[in-house]
Parts: C-alpha cells; sequence; structure tokens
C-alpha cells in the first residue's frame, strides 16, 4: 500500500492584499509590491510559487544524492515565466491567467558529467510533487462557507 500525507494550509486576509497564511506551525506573509497596491510585506503569490518549485527541485535533489551517494555539494535554482497580466486584472480574456512557460534552471555543484547531471535534474523532475502539480492538470474544488 501506498503512503499518502495530507498537506494543510490556512490563509487569510490581514490588510490590503496583505495576506497570513499557516502551515503547522510557521506562518507566512503574502503580499504585493508598493506599485501594485500592496504593502510589499512579502513574495506576492507567483513568488512564492516559484519559491515551492525552486525548494521542491532542491530538496528531491537532496534525497535523490543522499540515497545514490551522489558527489553533490549543492543545488542552486532560478526560475522564470512569463504571463499576461491583463488576464488576472480582469482587462482580457484572450489568453489563459496562467504562465506561458516557467523555465527552470539547475546548477549543480558536484563531481559528475553534464550528462549525468541531466539525468539527475531530469529524476528529479520526475519524483518533485511540485513540478508534477504544474506540469499536470490537478484537480481543483472550490467549497465555499
Amino acid at each position: 500500500m501506498s503512503a499518502t500525507k495530507i498537506i494543510r494550509l490556512e490563509a487569510k486576509q490581514v490588510d490590503g492584499f496583505k495576506i497570513e497564511a499557516k502551515a503547522r506551525n510557521h506562518s507566512m506573509i503574502i503580499d504585493q509590491p508598493e506599485a501594485s497596491g500592496g504593502s510589499n510585506s512579502g513574495p506576492n503569490p507567483l513568488e512564492y510559487q516559484f519559491a515551492s518549485l525552486a525548494s521542491c527541485v532542491i530538496t528531491i535533489g537532496h534525497i535523490i544524492a543522499k540515497q545514490r551517494r551522489l558527489p553533490v555539494r549543492g543545488i542552486t535554482v532560478n526560475v522564470e515565466g512569463e504571463l499576461d497580466t491583463d488576464v488576472f486584472m480582469g482587462k482580457s480574456t484572450a489568453t489563459r491567467a496562467g504562465f506561458t512557460g516557467i523555465k527552470v534552471m539547475v546548477t549543480v555543484d558536484g563531481d559528475m558529467t553534464q550528462a549525468e547531471k541531466e539525468q539527475y535534474v531530469a529524476d528529479i523532475d520526475h519524483r518533485c510533487p511540485i513540478s508534477d502539480n504544474v506540469l499536470n492538470a490537478t484537480p481543483i474544488t472550490f467549497e465555499v462557507n
């Protein structure tokens, strides 16, 4: 039987665009830049999505390196993507609200060939729940209380 785990998070509006999210005993502040009407108290939701993706890649990379005893000293990840802001601002419905593409640039500090690093990153991607959820349609249901 497979092991399953439920992940929970609660988020609430604090003031304007400022949001406090709680996961386990940790709190996170999500906000918009001042230029977008926020108070710049924290990263925005899109930046948190990229932080989730990058940190998942690093975490899974660390797990794989330990399991396989790979000579990896460290992993650095940069993520970038482009989206049409007119959609989420309600000015257009011509395209989708999400990113048109996401580029994940992974630097592996380790004694491995380029081909070994590329296979290692492919293995990370295969096991990363965040990249899986971004790549594949995951059903989302909304319940209104």
